[in-house]
């Protein structure tokens, strides 16, 4: 018989699940809202920022190198922007606080087929996009305009030299160029291996001692821009740039009649030279006509 005075404690109801634990548990929602905040950023980013800080574009050639660097951080946007979700929520909610070490380990990483399905397709598409505009890039690239100016590109430590053969040998230190004219270039070298790089008009390639490499542009616009050594060919490798003038078709022919001129400084032979030295040897170059 039991006793009239015992008190049965009242059902304690069930606690309540922790919020933390439930994202903890489904972290999608929170990954997926962090990642649609950064593609809008990055988006953004790649709009209106590549292309600005390539600077002017002075041939068509360029004009295409940046709007595929556009293009390409477009569709890169949204993967970089997935990947640092997953790392920013994984470092701010999944990381241990305390100095002692964790009591167990994380939850186990399952495989899901439909986001790996996803991500192979969304990921294979991108690379067969990319492949393609690639490969249309690099075709409109190959292609020569028929009748060019053909200028003979000459690198040497530490200077660059161009001559127009059909001018009768006309030689400069300073590249002029017609606008909207195609141009060709045939480059080589005199001692080492270099590069020669016309910075805004997206052009680039090596200049070989005893090769002659070919490229080709067209300028379409007027004024003077960059021209730069981008192979490290030596001790003065940074001081290895000119400019190239982009004029009108009557202005260049009135520099070539003029005689243009031919580098013949002793300082672009022989043993380096203090810095001072060299920019004043190169201050004094003779500009002259060649003979041929």
């Amino acid at each position: 018989m039991s006793d009239p005075t015992t008190v049965t404690p009242p059902p304690v109801p069930p606690a309540s699940p922790d919020p933390r634990e439930s994202r903890d548990r489904n972290p999608v929602g929170p990954i997926v809202l962090l990642w649609a905040g950064l593609t809008i950023v990055l988006e953004l980013f790649a709009i209106f920022v590549p292309a600005r800080v390539m600077g002017v574009a002075a041939s068509t050639n360029m004009a295409d190198i940046k709007r595929a660097v556009t293009v390409f951080s477009i569709a890169a946007a949204p993967v970089a922007a997935l990947v640092w979700s997953i790392a920013l929520y994984s470092l701010l909610r999944w990381r241990h606080r305390g100095p002692e070490p964790p009591t167990q380990d994380g939850p186990p990483i399952r495989g899901n087929t439909a986001v790996q399905t996803v991500w192979l397709l969304v990921s294979g598409g991108l690379c067969l996009f990319l492949l393609v505009w690639g490969l249309a890039a690099m075709q409109a690239t190959a292609s020569t305009a028929s009748n060019p100016l053909v200028v003979d590109v000459t690198g040497q430590q530490w200077l660059w030299t161009f001559s127009y053969p059909a001018a009768g040998g006309v030689s400069s230190n300073v590249l002029y160029l017609p606008v909207n004219r195609p141009v060709a270039f045939d480059v080589t070298s005199e001692d080492v291996v270099h590069s020669f790089w016309i910075v805004q008009m997206g052009i680039k390639i090596d200049a070989n001692p005893g090769e002659v490499t070919h490229i080709g542009v067209t300028p379409d616009r007027r004024g003077t821009f960059a021209v730069r050594c981008a192979e490290l060919c030596g001790i003065y490798h940074a001081y290895m740039q000119t400019q190239v003038r982009v004029v009108s078709d009557a202005a260049f022919r009135s520099w070539l009649r003029s005689g243009g001129g031919r580098v013949t400084s002793a300082a672009t032979h022989g043993t380096p030279q203090p810095a001072g030295a060299r920019a004043s040897a190169l201050g004094g170059l003779e500009l002259r006509r060649g003979n041929g």
